[in-house]
């Protein structure tokens, strides 16, 4: 029976990823000619844009047989702006290859790459790419990935000609000295046994044993094989595919068990329908099943408790299979592959079907987008279409968030950079025929608790206009708990739809603190209730003017809410980057200058390196962008900047607002002229 190795592609942008994808599709037999980024004529990228710009912006799966293993090859985005797709993917992944490119090195986006591999612990080899190009080093280069990425690796071969597109790759052997000295010395540091051996002479430390353990060591993700080769000549591929099936390891899972997997990607088919790419832990799916799926109860969704974990079920009604460069049609899919399944009209990336898996890499929170702006479409009769376009691609990446304002009939969309403007608006204009525009791109920031507040209406008391009771009780919660909503009062003290109308409408009124942002992390009680009975006139039909619904207590909640949040207080806090620089000493000063200007601040002293200076430290979400555009200039191109989302701060300064896209809870007049038509 055939094995499987779910494999992904990583690389910074133009590292080489893509071609690297088609070179191998091509030395299995997959493909006849290799396609060309440049061209836009790759298997893996099909969007427009990615043809245009020459990038790869979704991630793509496409599979091909080494002996008698399948691998499917996911080629993931290289760009920063998109590192939440390429972490979604890490999860689903049993081993990767890190694209370097032998010219320009070890980049900002390797480090970020390499460090998620790390924390992940999945097994890794490094290919580094382009030594038939111009420039390239890769003595240089090995050296950059031993003290940038990891001392944990082992060149496993020679390059003869490097810089000339004659390069050639040799690999070592077991005659090569140099090579297994080196490589018993990097495998005694993580086992003891193997150190016993060596350092007492042991004649059994033979080449295939040292084999046995670089692979073993390899799976377990301690050390990492360094390649090398180029994707465009060929050199170095042949021996990358034979390290594949030697030294990363294969799916492995219970086809009879329990099923469980992840949805990774959404896409639609021709007639809207949507396809799930799922990665099979466990278990068997087959078409006509049952298959019940919903979203994973660790995941939390920027900071809030997701109330409607699970729960959910479709029925499957076909399963396609990645085999030799297709998904095929299959009658079933078991554990360790991943197949494209139809039928879950309402999975969502994330989700987990079946049964959550327990056994793989931790759960990932992804840090959420930071920046925000307004899409305006250039026909104002397209606002309904815009919409709809904008809701299914929130569909198919989960970190996209919408904000509908019903005020001003206008929709934000939030953002990783700006680079997701420009697909956005191409996938919106090539996909949906929708042209759009954006806004100023603005900070999302969030609203913390100072403390405890509450408040409480009571029915047929003034100044209540509602025939409900509602009384809640707000406290903080640690960061990253979310929110919770209890019940300080008897369940059975009124019908449990009001329970669950005041539990909805919290959650909604939270995306809305006191300034416009979203308060997450709290707690919040009810602590009153209270509903007048269903009644009618005598002989008459039910009479809503006497009887509490629903809607009264969706109406009553945010006048009660935002008056315990008063009585709390909140605090506005901005998003935060950690920063790590490196850049030449003389530039230094400076940079340091530029950081000050920005409200940068460094957490550590800085570190003089060779030549230059390596600086950590926490710069304001909003002012990254102009950092990453200033600091080429100022570095003369030899500043290497890497920052993601770190923490949350309070703002120093002036607090800035958001503009409400609700009717203003925080303005009882005008809340109620809009709701109830009267103050």
């Amino acid at each position: 029976m055939k094995s499987t190795l779910n494999l992904g592609i990583l690389a910074h942008i133009d590292a080489g990823k893509t071609s690297l994808t088609e070179r191998l599709l091509h030395t299995a037999g997959v493909i006849d000619e290799i396609g060309s980024v440049d061209d836009g004529s790759t298997q893996t990228d099909s969007l427009a844009l990615e043809r245009q710009r020459g990038i790869t912006i979704k991630s793509a799966v496409v599979s091909f047989s080494v002996e008698d293993m399948t691998v499917n090859l996911i080629d993931t985005p290289g760009h920063p702006d998109f590192i939440a797709e390429v972490e979604r993917v890490l999860g689903v992944l049993d081993g990767a290859v890190l694209v370097v490119s032998a010219v320009e090195g070890v980049q900002a986006q390797t480090r970020v790459l390499m460090r998620t591999l790390q924390r992940l612990r999945i097994p890794t080899i490094v290919f580094v790419n382009k030594v038939d190009r111009r420039g390239a080093d890769t003595e240089r280069v090995l050296t950059m990935i031993a003290e940038k990425l990891t001392p944990a690796v082992v060149p496993m071969g020679s390059v003869a000609g490097q810089g000339t597109p004659a390069a050639v790759c040799t690999p070592y052997t077991a005659a090569d000295t140099g090579f297994t000295s080196r490589l018993v010395e990097l495998l005694a540091d993580h086992n003891d046994a193997f150190l016993s051996a060596y350092v007492h002479g042991d004649n059994t430390l033979s080449y295939p044993r040292l084999r046995g353990e670089l692979a073993a060591q390899t799976q377990q993700a301690l050390v990492h094989p360094v390649l090398f080769g180029s994707a465009i000549t060929g050199a170095g591929v042949d021996a990358l595919t034979a390290a594949l099936k030697e030294l990363l390891p294969s799916a492995r899972g219970d086809a009879d068990g329990p099923v469980s997997g992840t949805v990774f990607k959404i896409e639609r088919g021709p007639a809207g329908e949507k396809i799930a790419y799922v990665r099979l832990f466990s278990g068997t799916v087959r078409t006509r099943d049952r298959l019940p799926f919903g979203r994973d109860q660790g995941r939390k969704d920027q900071g809030r408790r997701d109330p409607e974990v699970g729960g959910q079920e479709g029925k499957v009604t076909a399963i396609s299979v990645f085999d030799e460069g297709s998904a095929d049609r299959s009658a079933s899919v078991s554990a360790g592959r991943i197949a494209r399944i139809r039928g879950l009209g309402d999975i969502r990336v994330g989700d987990t079907v079946g049964i959550p898996w327990t056994k793989g890499p931790e759960h990932r929170h992804f840090p959420p987008p930071t920046l925000e702006t307004v899409v305006v479409p250039r026909r104002p009769e397209d606002k309904g279409a815009l919409h709809t376009a904008l809701t299914q691609l929130a569909e198919q990446d989960p970190l996209i968030n919408l904000r509908q304002d019903r005020v001003r009939q206008e929709i934000s969309v939030s953002l990783y950079g700006e680079v997701q403007k420009e697909v956005i608006e191409a996938t919106l204009a090539d996909e949906f025929g929708v042209d759009v525009t954006f806004r100023e791109t603005t900070t999302i920031c969030v609203e913390r608790l100072t403390g405890t507040g509450a408040a409480a209406e009571i029915i047929h008391k003034d100044p209540n206009p509602f025939l409900a009771t509602v009384g809640l009780r707000v406290e903080p919660a640690p960061v990253g708990s979310g929110v919770e909503f209890r019940l300080g009062v008897e369940l059975g003290s009124m019908p449990y739809a009001f329970f669950k109308a005041v539990e909805e409408t919290v959650m909604e009124t939270l995306r809305q603190g006191i300034h416009g942002w979203q308060v997450p992390d709290c707690t919040v009680t009810m602590t009153h209730s209270g509903y007048a009975p269903r009644q009618s006139h005598a002989h008459a039909v039910f009479d809503k003017s006497m009887s509490s619904t629903a809607g009264d207590f969706r109406n009553l909640t945010p006048l009660v809410l935002v008056s315990a949040l008063r009585r709390a207080g909140t605090v506005v806090h901005e998003p935060m980057h950690r920063f790590h620089l490196e850049v030449p000493a003389d530039s230094f000063g400076a940079l340091l200058s530029l950081l000050a200007r920005l409200r940068a601040v460094p957490r550590v002293d800085p570190v003089m390196r060779g030549t230059s200076y390596l600086l950590e430290g926490d710069i304001p979400a909003a002012q990254v962008h102009e950092l990453e555009q200033r600091l080429p200039t100022l570095t003369s191109g030899e500043g290497v900047l890497e920052s993601a989302f770190d923490h949350y701060q309070p703002v120093t300064g002036a607090v800035p607002a958001r503009p409400r896209t609700d009717h203003n809870p925080l303005d009882r007049k005008e809340y109620l002229l809009h709701v109830v038509r009267r103050v």
